[in-house]
């Protein structure tokens, strides 16, 4: 069960965890609430988990431009 992660602005693969001996508490997924787990994690019904996170590129452009915030998807 592979978790990988993925930019949920561009979804870009940011990269991929094999080990399949990895906890939560060892991502930091137990300092989510509740919400933000159910918006950033999914799990799919093969086992493997995606986490949405940022990439380098979408948070150097969304910190040199805050109104990009508005938008769920950017392309660069």
């Amino acid at each position: 069960m592979p978790i990988s992660y993925f930019c949920r602005h561009c979804s870009a693969k940011l990269g991929t965890i094999e080990d399949v001996s990895v906890h939560s508490d060892q991502l930091g997924l137990h300092k989510l609430t509740e919400e933000e787990r159910q918006e950033m994690v999914i799990y799919k019904p093969d086992g493997d988990i995606h986490i949405k996170a940022i990439c380098e590129d979408c948070h150097e452009a969304l910190s040199r431009n805050p109104d990009l915030h508005q938008y769920d998807y950017l392309i660069h």
